[in-house]
């Protein structure tokens, strides 16, 4: 597993699309050492509503387990769109 990034001001909606594409685990880790695999949708819930401030999140680190998984996220961080793909 490696750190994809650290998210900061990521649309909610977006994000979760892509989440939701990826096929390996994808695990929110915070600042404080919670680890909530992201693939479960009652994870999803209970991270990011911690997380959740204004809309975007907070301050997290995304880890994921496939490295296409890591390759479609690199690419929706540095275009900022799902059509990066």
């Amino acid at each position: 597993m490696s750190t994809v990034w650290s998210l900061k001001n990521v649309d909610i909606n977006d994000f979760l699309s892509i989440v939701n594409s990826c096929k390996g685990n994808l695990y929110l880790v915070t600042p404080e050492g919670d680890k909530l695999n992201l693939k479960s949708t009652l994870c999803q819930l209970v991270g990011l509503s911690k997380l959740i401030e204004g809309g975007i999140v907070a301050d997290a680190s995304l880890v994921c387990d496939n490295i296409e998984d890591e390759t479609i996220l690199v690419k929706y961080k540095l275009y900022k769109s799902l059509d990066a793909e």
